[in-house]
């Protein structure tokens, strides 16, 4: 058990060194040395979690998902909300996220990535839109599948936007803007109203999460 937590905390180490070279320098600008420095570990434990440079960006890649879980919402159009400024919030902070998306949307990474994360937060979004269609969440004309592509498009023109003209310092206020937007136009009136898209509800969310996670970590009390 100690020896596969071990393995567990070293490829998380090397996850984390990767994703900070990732997103400092670019994917054909980095190397397996810079990651080695970063990560403080021997090439054979790298090579033990990841057999190329490639797998290791693509371990990034599928991190993603697992870093942006946010808790469950009886209305899936605040779920989604909350996911994008979840995401918004930590991204200028955490290499992870960042890396993932600069992996996904760079230069020449669809020929290397296949799209990188992109068809699979489409994917995501269209899954709980249908979920906030079926429960009269939408509008009657809204379609699932279009409306997700729209706003995983103006998500990731925002966070460019975001990056390229303030280091993503607005990044939480411009993809609040995208939902304020966007939503008016496929959201019942009754289920806009209930909705917050304020530009803090990331920060609100990840601190939930945070104090659930230390209720959930505390020793229960004889």
């Amino acid at each position: 058990m100690a020896r596969q937590e071990r393995a567990v905390r070293t490829r998380r180490a090397i996850l984390e060194a990767a994703a900070a070279v990732f997103d400092e320098r670019g994917y054909d600008a980095a190397t397996i040395a810079d990651i080695l420095s970063r990560a403080g570990v021997t090439k054979g434990a790298l090579y033990f979690h990841f057999s190329s440079k490639q797998e290791l960006a693509q371990g990034v890649l599928d991190e993603q998902f697992g870093e942006a879980g946010v808790p469950a919402r009886a209305s899936k159009l605040q779920e989604l909300v909350d996911v994008a400024m979840v995401l918004a919030y930590r991204m200028k902070r955490e290499p992870m996220l960042s890396a993932g998306a600069r992996l996904s949307l760079g230069p020449g990474m669809r020929e290397i990535f296949g799209g990188g994360s992109v068809p699979g937060w489409i994917e995501f979004t269209r899954r709980l839109l249908v979920e906030a269609k079926e429960q009269g969440e939408l509008l009657p004309h809204v379609d699932p599948g279009e409306t997700a592509w729209i706003l995983s498009a103006c998500w990731a023109g925002a966070q460019i936007y975001s990056q390229t003209l303030s280091d993503r310092e607005d990044i939480e206020d411009r993809v609040a803007g995208v939902y304020q937007h966007i939503y008016p136009s496929i959201a019942t009136p009754a289920v806009l109203a209930r909705i917050d898209m304020a530009a803090d509800r990331g920060e609100r969310v990840t601190a939930e999460m945070a104090a659930g996670a230390a209720a959930g970590a505390e020793p229960a009390m004889s």
